[in-house]
């Protein structure tokens, strides 16, 4: 019986491919990366459901690095879809020699994405990986070139399939016949693929090229406001971003918020100097019970001790410029 690694997304086609493997008797094993645009609970859930062994692990620094500078680009929006699929591919590679894997698969199907999925970028994937030769993409396969592992009898390429196109329709009729029942609907499974998202990403790259996993986390946390070149504010919307602001803070980032009025928690990020602090807080009053006040004192929790200061909340007009 061979040994096969798959990279599940939890999605509906990769949850075929790994169903169009063990059916034919390979034993699948699935792996899920994580990283602050995508997690492994879809992926968790679906090998639960198909009853498959979960490798998970977290690459977020790794990744960051490489999508700071991808050598492929991007995509529409800031998804380095191939630099990241041969990354995926190139760390299962190293998890697929030390356990005994025969080879490497994935969910992709040719010209589901015209960018990424055609046929010149799965190639490029597969050489930039460092397994070109231990790829399969079951998904598709009868519509590409044979592989080694199909010449090897390692797989049974009659019993692979032949999907191709943007219309999810096949693959649905192919669940149905499956009976895969519980499966996500599609997009929606990176946050780098998403305009607004990205934008921040953008702007945070721009101006603190030498950002941390740390940074790129508060981009999912409530509204973000450029202070200057140098620094930035996350304010909370609601308890929930209060709540995640506090634990994002640990001890390194600023925490402001007013006294003596109910508001939001603010966090200030990158290199403030003085004058940012004192932006931060008037845009923080803003948001907060005393808008209409002509002053509010604010409280900033620094790494180095607390500072009280007193600002004029700022018209909304003004902060509303300031919005990534």
């Amino acid at each position: 019986m061979s040994k096969a690694l798959g990279l599940l997304s939890g999605g509906l086609d990769s949850s075929l491919a790994v169903l169009c493997l063990k059916r034919q008797g390979v034993e699948v094993t699935a792996i899920s990366f994580v990283t602050p645009f995508f997690s492994s609970s879809k992926a968790e859930k679906a090998a639960i459901h198909m009853d498959i062994p979960l490798i998970v692990e977290d690459i977020s620094k790794i990744h960051l690095e490489m999508l700071k500078k991808p050598q492929y680009g991007y995509g529409k929006n800031m998804n380095p879809c191939i630099d990241c699929h041969a990354m995926m591919f190139r760390l299962a590679g190293e998890i697929m020699a030390v356990r005994g894997f025969d080879f490497l698969f994935s969910g992709e199907v040719l010209g589901q994405r015209p960018m990424s999925q055609n046929g010149d970028a799965l190639r490029t994937v597969a050489n930039y990986s460092g397994h070109p030769d231990r790829i399969l993409r079951p998904m598709s396969a009868k519509l590409l070139q044979i592989t080694p592992m199909e010449e090897q009898g390692l797989v049974d390429r009659e019993q692979l399939l032949d999907i191709q196109g943007r219309s999810r329709r096949p693959q649905e009729a192919l669940a149905k016949e499956w009976e895969l029942t519980d499966y996500p609907s599609s997009g929606g499974g990176c946050l780098l693929t998403e305009i607004h998202f990205s934008d921040r990403l953008r702007d945070l790259f721009n101006h603190q090229p030498d950002c941390s996993v740390e940074d790129v986390e508060l981009l999912k946390i409530g509204r973000q406001f450029r202070l200057s070149e140098q620094s930035k504010l996350t304010l909370g919307r609601h308890q929930k971003d209060n709540e995640s602001i506090r634990k994002a803070a640990n001890g390194t980032y600023i925490i402001l918020h007013a006294l003596g009025v109910s508001g939001p928690l603010g966090l200030i990020s990158g290199k403030p100097v003085e004058e940012d602090l004192r932006v931060a807080g008037a845009i923080a009053a803003s948001y907060g019970k005393g808008k209409d006040q002509a002053e509010v004192e604010i409280l900033a929790e620094t790494p180095r001790g607390e500072q009280r200061f007193t600002v004029a909340p700022m018209p909304r007009s003004d902060s509303k410029g300031m919005a990534v």
